[in-house]
C-alpha cells in the first residue's frame, strides 16, 4: 500500500501494520483489558446524527478556534503521545512540523523522544507540554520551569494514569522500554527487518524530558516501572492546585470524566480540561468522552475550555463534538498510524484529509464558522 492510496484512518492503520513489527503496532493499536472502551470511543459517535441546514451561503468557511488562549487554524490538535521515534525515526519532529504547517497545536509528552526545546523550534504553532505527577516534587518543579524556559504555552497534566493500564497485547509480546521481548515478540521483529535497520541506523533512542531522572541506558527502568515507581498515586487536588499557581498560565487537566471533577478543575484555576479515557488504555469500562461531553459542557463550559479526545477518525465526528460544546478535539492514533506509515508526509496527509473533511462537512451542515455549530443540529437515537 502506498501513501497516496490512503484515504482514511483505516488505510493508514493498514499501512502502519505492514511496516511495523507486531509488538510496536500492537502497542499503538492496543488498549486495556477487553478493549471495550477503546471500541466504544468510536462507536459512541454513531448514536448521534447530524441534522444539516441548507441554502446558507457557505462559499467560504472559517474552521479556526481559540482554545486556552491559543488561536488554531483547525478545531483539531495533535495530542501528546509517548515514544514516537519508535514508530518512525522522525518522531515528534514530524508531528511538530506537520502541526505547524496546518496552524494547529501539538503536544510533547514527558515520555517524548525529542526534547520539548527542539520541538518548540520546529513549529510556530502553539505547544502543549504533557507531564505526569512524580513522587519527586523537585522533578515536577523542574519540568514546569523547563517548559516555561522553552516557550511552551500550555501545561497539560495527565490525571488518569497514577498506575498503568492492563495492556494484555503488550504482555503477550513482552513489549517494554527498554525492549525485553519474549520469543513471540522477537519473531515478529525478525519479520520486519526494514524497521530494525531503520531503527539502528538513526540516533540512539532516548527520552530527553527524563534524562537525568530515569536510567533507560542500563535497562534499569521500563515504562511500566516508570508508572509504578516514579509516579505518585497519592496525587491530590491540593497538589495540583499548587502546580496551577506555580505555573501561572494556561493549565489543563487531561483525563477528567466526571462533572464533579470538572467543577473542581475550575475551582483551582485551570483554564482547560480534556475529557479523555486515555484512548481506552487505562480503565476499561470507562465511559466515552463523547458520551460524557454534553453534561460537562452544561456544568462548566461557560467557565473553562472543554476539549475531548478518544476514537476520533472522521471530520464529521469532530463536528459532532464541536456542536455539543467542545472547544477543540484531540487526535492520537489518528496521526500515529500515518507517522508510523510514512513519517512527516504521512502526518501531513492525515491532517490534510481531516481539514478537507471538516471543511466539506461544515459546508454540508450550512455553517460558515465553528460557532454556528450547535445542538439543534444533532439528534441522539
Amino acid at each position: 500500500m502506498r501513501l497516496n492510496q490512503c484515504q482514511n484512518f483505516h488505510d493508514f492503520r493498514r499501512m502502519a501494520r505492514q511496516r511495523l513489527p507486531g509488538p510496536i503496532f500492537n502497542y499503538i493499536d492496543g488498549a486495556a483489558d477487553d478493549e471495550t472502551t477503546y471500541r466504544r470511543n468510536t462507536e459512541a459517535f454513531e448514536a448521534c446524527d447530524l441534522v444539516p441546514d441548507v441554502l446558507r451561503g457557505v462559499e467560504n468557511v472559517d474552521m479556526s478556534v481559540t482554545v486556552m488562549g491559543q488561536k488554531l487554524a483547525l478545531p483539531v490538535y495533535c495530542s501528546p503521545t509517548a515514544l514516537q521515534r519508535l514508530f518512525h525515526h522522525d518522531g515528534e519532529r514530524a508531528v511538530a512540523a506537520a502541526a505547524g504547517k496546518f496552524g494547529t497545536m501539538f503536544g510533547v509528552s514527558s515520555l517524548g523522544t525529542v526534547s520539548l526545546e527542539e520541538a518548540r523550534k520546529i513549529s510556530g504553532g502553539p505547544q502543549v507540554y504533557q507531564f505526569y505527577f512524580h513522587k519527586d516534587r523537585g522533578l515536577n518543579r523542574d519540568m514546569m520551569a523547563r517548559a516555561k524556559a522553552a516557550g511552551v504555552q500550555v501545561m497539560m497534566l495527565t490525571v488518569d494514569s497514577i498506575t498503568g493500564g492492563n495492556r494484555e497485547r503488550d504482555k503477550r509480546t513482552g513489549f517494554a522500554i527498554p525492549f525485553r521481548l519474549n520469543l513471540a515478540g522477537i519473531a515478529q521483529f525478525a519479520a520486519k527487518p526494514a524497521w530494525a535497520i531503520n531503527y539502528v541506523t538513526h540516533e540512539r533512542f532516548r527520552l530527553p524530558q527524563l534524562d537525568g531522572h530515569v536510567d533507560m541506558g542500563g535497562g534499569a527502568m521500563s515504562i511500566s516501572r516508570y508508572f509504578t515507581d516514579m509516579l505518585d498515586p497519592a496525587m491530590s487536588w491540593d497538589d495540583v492546585a499548587a502546580m496551577v499557581r506555580e505555573w501561572g498560565g494556561q493549565f489543563c487537566l487531561k483525563g477528567i470524566m466526571s462533572v464533579e471533577d470538572a467543577k473542581r478543575a475550575v475551582d483551582i484555576g485551570c483554564t482547560g480540561i480534556v475529557l479523555s479515557n486515555h484512548g481506552g488504555r487505562q480503565l476499561d469500562g470507562s465511559r466515552s468522552a463523547f458520551d460524557q461531553l454534553a453534561e460537562i459542557v452544561d456544568a462548566v463550559g461557560d467557565r473553562i475550555d472543554v476539549m475531548m479526545d478518544g476514537g476520533v477518525q472522521r471530520g464529521t465526528q469532530v463536528l459532532k463534538a464541536l456542536a455539543l460544546g467542545a472547544k477543540a478535539v484531540g487526535l492520537g492514533r489518528y496521526y500515529l498510524f500515518p507517522l508510523a506509515a510514512a513519517g512527516r508526509p504521512g502526518v501531513e496527509r492525515a491532517l490534510e484529509l481531516m481539514r478537507v473533511e471538516i471543511e466539506r462537512a461544515m459546508k454540508l451542515m450550512g455553517c460558515k464558522t465553528v460557532a454556528e455549530l450547535g445542538r439543534r443540529q444533532l439528534r441522539f437515537r
